[in-house]
């Protein structure tokens, strides 16, 4: 019986740390990733248009 007991509790703990720490974390760096990503696309652009618009003359 204690054996369940403990069981139970140790799963309680684990979806307590799960929630609390666990997921913001991940949810925090994939929106730093994505923000990342974003900068990295709008000076790739940039840099290609620049380019184009030299190269063209």
């Amino acid at each position: 019986m204690g054996r369940v007991v403990a069981l139970v509790i140790a799963a309680l703990a684990a979806i307590f740390v799960l929630f609390t720490f666990i997921l913001p974390m991940v949810l925090g760096l994939l929106k730093l990733v994505l923000i990342v990503g974003v900068i990295a696309l709008v000076a790739f652009i940039a840099v290609r248009v620049v380019s184009g618009s030299s190269s063209s003359r």
